[in-house]
């Protein structure tokens, strides 16, 4: 006797259930609405016809199919794949509205037929047959092609669009704001302007990492956001800087009229190489020499460069002391002489490992070696005529940036006028009978009320700086502040204070045992006679390397106040 067994004959006359998989590329075809209600008529009419009932919607708007990084796809792959699932077919306009990766198309497809889901395209009808398969198959591989060679063609297209100054799109960093650039054919062109409500912000992130609160010093990026958040500054949408935030400001080539393209993976987000990227011209915010300041600041602060040992430990040139053959650094090395006596050395390491073949470098005694530098420092470095030299200069400098200061105030008074006129024209339209509930007459208000106080907050914090940068740096000035850096440069028990020292000098470079090249940054310097000019006295800083706790929900015990 044969036949279907009752529960497979329920099964065969029970209705097929069935999800509609809807999705487009870019947020701008969703925002259009023109490919999703298309799809779903299209997909509603198939299932009608094939007697299924729609059991279940999935939209998907402006999202890739090049990975699975997607809310709805996922949502739908967790129903598909419990048991009892709520749909045993998935349909979809083609294949490539499901995936454009060939091997993730495939492990999809198959994670769904194991829990006896199909996938099903109303315009690439497929059997379930080997051939079928192969020909499935086959259209992934053509529409990752496809996909791969169309993206291959608008990064280039969005290169050139850069290059000629022209914004791709996506949000702007802090101090621009898109503005239009004119029409170019069909399409309105984009590109960045300085934001005056912002760019003060910026302007001051690069002053408190080079120069600190009023000349104190300079401030790491950890300082530089509490101090932001604590005095009110706040992000575009109004929030509170991170530290991450504020170390891409502080890293951002943008910001000196130079904003990179393609310097990333899309996916990955790993750096590309330097020909690949695009360069965008644009309004500098902070000057050249300030911004390569702030690299090397940052660079001499990575553990990676100076790590915390080479700061605190012993010897005094340890860290910035390399051999000028082969850039190999300068170690400690001692040895004993007859009567037991320790000698100590500076040594190329690079000779400690390799020996003659691998540089040619000589040991020097270390003594020696410390005096000759610091003596430099204090009788040619701190020589108050050398330091007058510079004056020029820094005046030229100050004198510039109070310039531009006068004018980022006058612009934002400005700004805050205009909003103030306009909030006037609509009060008097409301007095004249408008309907002061109207949702975008109370919208408006609100944001012209809000850029209005903005704009006043921003020129007062900006007047309110210039007026403490007033300090003037004078030839006597320069005199104690020489004075006070030599006498910080010893104790009293005559040994050598290597903070100080490092605050004058970047690196040391032996040749040959005799010859020495001290360099450092004249940018630090200046920053430091700033420092001295801002608090009027000769008191000589430099930075210090101090651990904080940060409490976590570990195993640490938390230290006591006391």
């Amino acid at each position: 006797m044969t036949g279907a067994t009752p529960r497979k004959a329920e099964r065969e006359a029970a209705p097929v259930r069935a999800a509609l998989y809807l999705r487009v590329s870019t947020g701008r075809q969703a925002d259009n609405d023109l490919s999703i209600p298309d799809q779903r008529r299209q997909a509603r009419t198939y299932c009608e016809s094939k007697g299924w009932e729609v059991a279940e919607e999935y939209v998907e708007p402006g999202a890739s199919a090049m990975d699975d990084k997607r809310p709805e796809f996922q949502k739908m792959i967790d129903a598909a794949t419990v048991k009892g699932p709520p749909f045993t077919t998935i349909v979809v306009h083609s294949f490539s509205r499901f995936f454009r990766d060939q091997f993730k198309f495939e492990y999809y497809v198959r994670k769904l037929a194991k829990n006896g889901v199909k996938l099903v395209s109303i315009t690439q009808a497929v059997s379930d047959d080997p051939m079928g398969n192969m020909i499935r198959q086959i259209m992934g591989l053509f529409d990752e092609y496809q996909s791969r060679e169309n993206g291959k063609h608008t990064l280039r297209a969005m290169q050139e669009n850069a290059r000629q100054g022209f914004w791709n799109g996506a949000r702007p960093p802090l101090g621009y704001r898109i503005v239009d650039a004119g029409m170019r054919g069909t399409k309105m062109k984009k590109t960045l302007e300085i934001d005056p409500l912002h760019a003060d912000t910026v302007r001051l992130i690069y002053r408190l990492a080079l120069e600190g609160i009023d000349g104190s010093g300079p401030m790491g990026i950890k300082s530089i956001t509490t101090y932001l958040n604590e005095h009110g500054y706040r992000t575009r949408d109004g929030g509170r800087f991170g530290i991450a935030s504020v170390h891409l400001i502080l890293m951002r080539e943008t910001y000196i009229g130079r904003h990179r393209f393609n310097y990333r993976e899309y996916v990955t987000k790993a750096p590309k190489p330097e020909s690949e990227h695009a360069i965008m011209a644009v309004e500098p915010i902070i000057s050249d020499a300030d911004w390569t300041a702030v690299q090397e600041v940052l660079k001499s602060r990575s553990p990676l460069n100076m790590p915390p040992r080479a700061v605190s430990g012993p010897n005094l040139l340890t860290g910035i002391c390399f051999c000028a053959h082969c850039s190999g650094a300068m170690t400690l090395r001692t040895g004993n002489n007859r009567g037991g006596r320790t000698y100590r050395y500076y040594a190329c390491s690079t000779k400690a490992r390799q020996g003659e073949t691998g540089c040619s470098g000589q040991a020097v005694p270390m003594d020696k070696l410390d005096e000759a530098v610091v003596q430099h420092i204090e009788w040619r470095i701190l020589d108050p005529r050398r330091l007058e030299a510079l004056l020029n200069e820094l005046l030229e400098r100050r004198n510039q940036w109070a310039e531009s200061r006068r004018q980022h105030v006058a612009e934002l008074r400005r700004r805050a006028t205009e909003a103030e006129a306009k909030l006037n024209r609509l009060y008097q339209l409301i007095e004249a009978g408008a309907d002061a509930s109207e949702p975008v007459l109370v919208g408006r208000i609100a944001e012209l009320k809000a850029l209005r106080d903005q704009a006043h907050a921003d020129a007062d914090r900006a007047a309110a700086l210039m007026e403490k940068a007033d300090a003037v740096v004078t030839p006597g000035t320069l005199r104690a502040f020489a004075l006070a850096a030599r006498a910080k440069l010893r104790n009293e028990d005559g040994a050598y204070r290597r903070d100080h020292l490092r605050a004058l000098a970047q690196r040391i470079e032996v040749a040959n045992g005799t010859d020495v090249r001290i360099t450092g940054s004249k940018t630090e310097l200046l920053r430091t006679l700033i420092a001295v000019a801002g608090v009027g006295s000769a008191e000589f800083r430099v930075r210090g390397f101090i651990p904080k706790w940060r409490a976590r929900n570990d195993s640490n015990v938390r230290p006591s106040d006391s």
